[in-house]
Formats: C-alpha cells, structure tokens, sequence
C-alpha cells in the first residue's frame, strides 16, 4: 500500500510512504535567509514529514541536497552536521544544481518507519 502526505500544492506531495520506506523532499520555507538558515529550515521541514510519516531522520537511509552555490557549502555542512543523528549517520550527496524560486537547498531523505 501506498500513503501521501499532500504537500501545499495539489500536484506534490511531502512524503510518500511504501512498503516501509518514506522518501520526502523540503526546501526552506523562507527564502530570504542565509544557505546555513535556508539548511536549518530544510531540515526542519524533512523532521516534521518524516514524524508525520511514522519515521525520523535516525532512520534515513540516503539524503540528496541539491544545493544552489556549491561554494556556500561550508554553509549546508555547518546546518548538516548540528542536525544529524551522530548514532545513525545516513549517506549523503551533495550536488550543484540551478534551483527556483530563490530557493539556495532543496533535500530529498530516503528513511525507514
């Protein structure tokens, strides 16, 4: 069976639970904060679907950070590395992208329930 949690525009969802894996994507929801506040607000928001899922970020899997200035990662690390669960460390990619709506993060998290 497959569960969706709607996102605030009626075409993407927050989550998406199946056979015991959610995967979720957030971007900050403030775009005028700095990368290390736009980081913390992305993070926040994965916290928040992976509880309304059933899950929580010590049982993510992967993370994809798809990060608009690859020269403020300094930045995304910083945010990273004051969240993370230290006892169960996912596997993260960080890649260099063009992203909308002055949006400097967009995180994708693979978890289990």
């Amino acid at each position: 069976m497959t569960k969706r949690i709607p996102g605030a525009v009626a075409t993407r969802s927050r989550a998406v639970i199946s056979n015991g894996i959610v995967t979720t994507v957030a971007t900050s929801p403030n775009k005028s904060d700095s990368m290390y506040e736009q980081v913390q607000g992305a993070l926040a928001a994965i916290d928040k679907n992976l509880a309304d899922a059933g899950s929580s970020k010590a049982n993510i899997l992967t993370a994809i950070c798809y990060c608009a200035d690859m020269a403020r990662k300094p930045e995304l690390n910083k945010a990273w590395d004051e969240w993370v669960d230290t006892a169960n460390i996912p596997m993260r990619a960080v890649l260099g992208v063009q992203l909308e709506n002055k949006d400097l993060i967009e995180i994708i998290a693979t978890a289990t329930i």
